[in-house]
């Protein structure tokens, strides 16, 4: 048995699950989010519980089940409290502006680089430091990677754009005689 897909998960104050066929829907105050269900798993809803079990011991069945009971568990927290991912860019002359959908950086290119992001996702900018928010987790998570992506961090000054708790694996520059 599944450790994490056995245990059930607590439906709060607010949020509604609905099971229609092939799909969950979970929606609160913070948005409406809905996933396909795994064709291994079985999912119900009983007193205030969602639960998921799988429909057989084969290995597939085993590894959705707990995916599935995550990706559930992950949908509740999203439309209750939301997911974050902090950013900070680094590097002389290196400067960020924006905040709601659309961002605008200068990196070091020779043009400056525009960043908009899907609906869903907030981006609010503090200086140097970037906050993507947003209700599902995938889709933050996705959006803090496409914006890391457009200068990642380099090893010998740590100059470009990392994740907050990112810790940059410096290397020793040229030796000097």
């Amino acid at each position: 048995m599944s450790r994490i897909g056995k245990l059930p998960i607590e439906i709060p104050a607010g949020v509604t699950i609905t099971v229609d066929g092939d799909t969950v829907t979970v929606s609160g105050s913070k948005g409406t989010l809905s996933e396909a269900i795994l064709p291994e798993v079985k999912v119900v809803i009983e007193e205030n519980q969602v639960i998921v079990t799988r429909n057989n011991d084969e290995k597939l069945a085993k590894s959705q089940h707990g995916l599935m009971r995550s990706l559930i568990n992950n949908m509740v927290i999203g439309v209750t409290k939301g997911f974050e991912k902090k950013l900070e860019v680094s590097g002389v002359g290196f400067r960020v502006s924006g905040g709601g959908q659309n961002l605008e950086m200068h990196l070091g290119f020779s043009h400056p680089v525009k960043y908009t992001a899907p609906s869903g996702v907030e981006i609010a900018v503090d200086k140097m430091n970037i906050t993507i928010s947003g209700a599902s987790k995938q889709q933050v998570g996705q959006v803090a990677s496409e914006i890391r992506n457009l200068k990642k961090p380099e090893p010998y000054k740590g100059k470009g754009i990392k994740y907050a708790d990112e810790q940059i694996r410096r290397k020793a520059g040229k030796a000097g005689k």
